[in-house]
Formats: C-alpha cells, structure tokens, sequence
C-alpha cells in the first residue's frame, strides 16, 4: 500500500486493530517510527476511550473506496477483511446514531466545550507506548507531560524506588547498579503482612512526588496535578518482598482542604488491579479521617470507574453498620460513625432504595432482610482487603508542623 499524506490527519478512516477487527478512527498525527522507521500514524477511535488512542501503521489504513462499500459497512464497526471503504459525513452521521458517540464541541455548551478543547489539545497524541517498571513492562493509556526529550520516546525505563526516568535500557541497568532505594520515601505508616504504606509529603520529597505524577498520568485521562505538589501528600502501597518495596498504587490528599476532601487522586497500577488495592487505598483515606476526627469525601467529580468503586465501597460501610443497628439510626449518626459525608450517604442509599425523603429530610427505611439480601450480593460483599488499624501508625505531623511554624 502506497504511504498516505498528511492531508488524510483529520479525515475519518476505517483502521485496522489488533483484534483482526476494523473500526472508525480519525486520523490525528503522522510519523516516521523511531525504531522501525516506518510511515505510522495515531488515530482516535470513534465512540472509544481515549485511552484506546494508538499509532498505528500506514498500511493499516484503509484506501479510499466506493459508495457502495461505504454503504455496505454502515452498521457496526466489525467488517470482513478486505472490505474498503471511506468515511463519509452522512455515514459519519449515522455511525453516531447507531453507537452513541459523545457530544461535539458544537454540541456541548460554551463552558464544557472550551476546557475538553483545550484538554484535548493538550494531551491528544500520547508517545509513550510502553513503560518498564520493576518486572512489567507497562502498555500506557494516556498523555503525560514529561520532558520533550522523553516525552516523545516509545517507551521509557522507571526505577520503580526513586521513579527515575530513562529513554535507554543501558542507562536503566546503569542505574539499578547504582541506585540506593528499595522503599518510596517518608514515613512508613502501615505494615501488615506483605503490604506497606508510605506517607510522602509533596513539600519535602518533590522531585520523587512530581515523577510520581507523571508516571500516574499515563493511566489517567483528567488529572493535572504534575508540578504543584507541596500542597499535597501522598500515600503510596506497596508489596514487600526481600528485594524491597514495590510501588503498586497510592493516593493523594491535600494538606488543607476547604472542601474536606480527603482524597485528590487515586491510581493502581495496571498490572496490580482486580486485587482489591483500590478500596483497601480507599478505606485507608477514611480511616485516617477518623483519626482526624472529620468527614470526608473525595474529589469531585469521579470518574465512572470511581464511582463505582466508591459507590461498592460505601455500600458495604453502611450496610455493614445497618445489619448490626437494633435501633433507628439517622443519616447524620452514619456519617459519624462512617466519616462519610452525609451527601455520599444519600446518594448511596437511594441506590439500595433504602432512603426516601419524609417532611422535609431524608429518612431511613431498612429491613433486616432487606439489609442482608444486599450483603449476600457479590456488588456488596466484603472487601478482600481490609485496613486493619492494629498495624495503622499515624498522625497529623503536617498539620502539626504548620500549627508549630505560626507559633
């Protein structure tokens, strides 16, 4: 197949996948391959996460082809190989009707549609295909801003203990040799069993906690937090063997939050998922706001993941407290009891159909059975991880710092 020019970026195009399928794509950027030194170009799939965004190769592209192969492959975005066709707007029109592809710009309202322009244009090609972590060599999701030079590389080498990043094997294997840590930095605030956690503080640890940002965008689309990180602290988990620490996910907090958010940013690591890390990260963040004797609530808004890891979560919390509850209990005394924020717990309740809205507030309405029934669901059932707070050691050491510098 003849190479394409760069006339086709912009144009919708049926692109060949992996999975043998073709889907809709526009063509967004070209390139000669650093390694290969072929024509590829990066394309967004229509209707997908642009976390599927990839480079793909010239001949993976279909050529131009006839209305009536257009015609012919309207519906669904599975074809038969060897079928051509081109990317019409009337075809373009009815490929949306068919598979509920998000709003325009022109569609969205003037707001909305200035921040996703300017969010897409910012990170709308991602270089980095793969990372190397530790063992894992790591395919990426998204755009993250590093450094030109290593930005545009295919694939990056990360001490998985200080979180240095490399563009060359050679120089990754340099530093393995020379490299000191085995654990992140700051303070060890839980350890039970094989599982570890570290509390890093944005302002101290800087550099570990802006390489940390950066390794985090590769898997999430909407988070800007890079550089301004001495307002935060992090909390990173991590698996313990005899080699040392290994980083499998962590979670921010702002210091001060105006809102009581007690959670900014939460990652697991791909190749750590589906093990039940994220809610244990999750019930850590509302046991150290028991500690502090507050309600919290994350960031809004969450992500569709987020919400239903957190929406799990907080069902299995209230559910768990309603089935020992031999008295009538108010939204207002779960919050207390939860640190969840009452908002949360509404939301949360309604779901179960356990709440309704009586003179003016929201009131309770449980059976036991009713209670159980939801227990016994595999939606609801006990986390696999749990915190157990015998192994927890932590305070407030910033704020107590920032109360000791006013005085």
């Amino acid at each position: 197949m003849e190479d394409k020019s760069s006339s086709l970026l912009g144009v919708q195009q049926l692109v060949h996948r992996d999975d043998g399928s073709w889907h809709m794509a526009k063509l967004i950027q070209k390139r000669e391959n650093p390694e290969t030194h072929d024509t590829e170009y990066y394309v967004h799939y229509d209707g997908l996460n642009r976390r599927m965004d990839e480079w793909v190769p010239a001949d993976w592209i279909e050529p131009e082809a006839s209305p009536a192969q257009e015609t012919a492959a309207v519906i669904g975005d599975h074809v038969h190989e060897g079928s051509e066709r081109k990317m019409t707007r009337n075809m373009k029109r009815r490929h949306d009707e068919i598979n509920h592809v998000q709003k325009t710009f022109e569609e969205m309202d003037p707001t909305t549609a200035a921040l996703e322009k300017e969010h897409e244009a910012l990170t709308k090609v991602k270089y980095i295909n793969k990372v190397q972590l530790g063992k894992y060599e790591i395919d990426t999701w998204y755009f993250s801003p590093y450094p030109e030079e290593y930005g545009k590389q295919t694939k990056l080498w990360i001490c998985q203990y200080c979180l240095k990043y490399m563009r060359l094997e050679t120089t990754y294997v340099h530093h393995l040799n020379e490299c000191r840590w085995d654990q992140p930095p700051g303070k060890e605030i839980y350890r039970k069993a094989n599982m570890s956690v570290f509390e890093v503080d944005g302002s101290v640890h800087k550099i570990h906690c802006q390489n940390l940002c950066l390794l985090a965008k590769l898997f999430l689309d909407h988070k800007t937090l890079y550089f301004d990180v001495e307002p935060f602290i992090f909390y990173v988990l991590t698996e313990v063997d005899k080699f040392g620490c290994h980083m499998v996910g962590y979670f921010s907090k702002e210091k001060e939050s105006p809102e009581n958010n007690n959670l900014a940013c939460i990652l697991i690591l791909p190749p750590y998922q589906r093990k039940g890390y994220g809610k244990f990260l999750i019930a850590l963040s509302y046991e150290l706001s028991k500690l502090e004797k507050s309600i919290g609530s994350p960031e809004k808004p969450l992500s569709d993941l987020g919400k239903l890891s957190y929406r799990s979560y907080w069902s299995w919390v209230l559910l768990d407290i309603l089935k020992d509850s031999r008295v009538s209990i108010s939204i207002k005394e779960l919050s207390e009891m939860s640190s969840i924020a009452e908002e949360d717990i509404v939301g949360t309740l309604q779901s179960l159909n356990m709440v309704k809205y009586w003179k003016g507030q929201h009131v309770i309405c449980i059976t036991p059975k009713a209670v159980e029934e939801h227990l016994r669901s595999a939606q609801y059932r006990r986390p696999i991880l749990m915190v157990d707070t015998e192994y927890l050691r932590w305070s407030s050491s910033y704020k107590k710092a920032k109360v000791n510098r006013k005085h």
